[in-house]
């Protein structure tokens, strides 16, 4: 629903962050299809698919892989745009455009694409019945090969530590910004409308900040716990669970924050509902549209 009625125009923000809601719709869809529905899903219920094959299973991985990516750096360039349009008024004008955000959600989709397609290499087939190869599991190389340990290094950088780090620093200096200006233009109002009005440009940027913080607090809260458990890994210099036992601490860590992080991707649409009444009212007229066709239909 959000990515049939944000383009339409009427729901209040600019082109360009619209843009961007858009395409974080859409690499959000693709991960609850490709991480949820096609993967596990498809896994428990109808265990044995043309998805079970090798070059599937690895394709999939490649896939679930790549739009994790896109969501998590689609969350850091809307973040990105937001600090330039409340922090750098010289750049605002040309960086904060409809062009501009294509451009960027365009190199977000092929550099996340092309930086996970080494993962098909990873695995390799746990059967091989009828020369069709069944099912995926890592070559042991992977963990003894210098090349591999760097990719797996890179990657843990890439998502989430990086994206993490920059949206908390972006965050903190716009916030500092914003009170600096909030506090500014609240003296020079007042002075000028008297105390009793609001501010119409500034009942608008709250509206669109509460939006940008509420989107990156939200990434922020539910990767966690996933950086919590690579940090944890990399520095005690272990490994990842590997086990049955579904109390210990280890398994619940690792669960925790390869679940979390899907949660995040069903939640940032829920997000425009709550926070944009014009949203609200367009999804209402949505809604309404096929009860009007059949209320016509009626009467004819």
């Amino acid at each position: 629903m959000s990515i049939l009625i944000l383009p339409r125009g009427r729901c209040g923000p600019s082109t360009c962050i619209t843009r961007y809601l858009v395409s974080m719709a859409v690499t959000d869809l693709l991960v609850v299809i490709a991480a949820l529905l096609l993967n596990p899903i498809s896994g428990i219920y109808v265990p044995v698919t043309f998805l079970s094959t090798t070059a599937a299973c690895s394709i999939s991985t490649v896939l679930i892989y790549s739009c994790r990516d896109c969501s998590v750096w689609l969350t850091v360039a809307f973040t990105f745009d937001r600090f330039v349009a409340i922090c750098c008024q010289n750049m605002k004008t040309n960086y904060c455009t409809g062009k501009t955000a294509c451009m960027v959600i365009c190199s977000v989709f092929t550099l996340g694409t092309l930086k996970n397609i080494p993962w098909y290499f990873v695995y390799e087939p746990v059967y091989v019945i009828d020369q069709v190869p069944w099912f995926c599991r890592i070559k042991l190389g992977f963990y003894a090969s210098f090349a591999w340990t760097g990719f797996d290094w890179f990657d843990c950088l890439l998502k989430p530590t990086i994206p993490f780090l920059m949206i908390l620093l972006l965050n903190a200096v716009t916030v500092r910004n914003i009170m600096a200006a909030s506090r500014a233009r609240r003296r020079l109002w007042r002075h000028s409308n008297g105390k009793s009005e609001t501010d119409p440009e500034m009942e608008s940027q709250r509206k669109s900040i509460i939006l940008h913080f509420i989107i990156s607090g939200n990434f922020i809260i539910l990767w966690t716990t996933y950086v919590v458990n690579v940090v944890y890994v990399r520095i005690t210099d272990g490994s990842y669970f590997i086990g049955f036992d579904f109390k210990d601490p280890k398994f619940i860590l690792e669960e925790s924050g390869s679940m979390l992080p899907l949660l995040s991707c069903c939640i940032n649409t829920c997000i425009y509902a709550v926070t944009q009444a014009k949203f609200r009212q367009e999804l209402k007229n949505v809604l309404k549209q096929p009860l009007y066709f059949i209320v016509k239909l009626v009467n004819k």
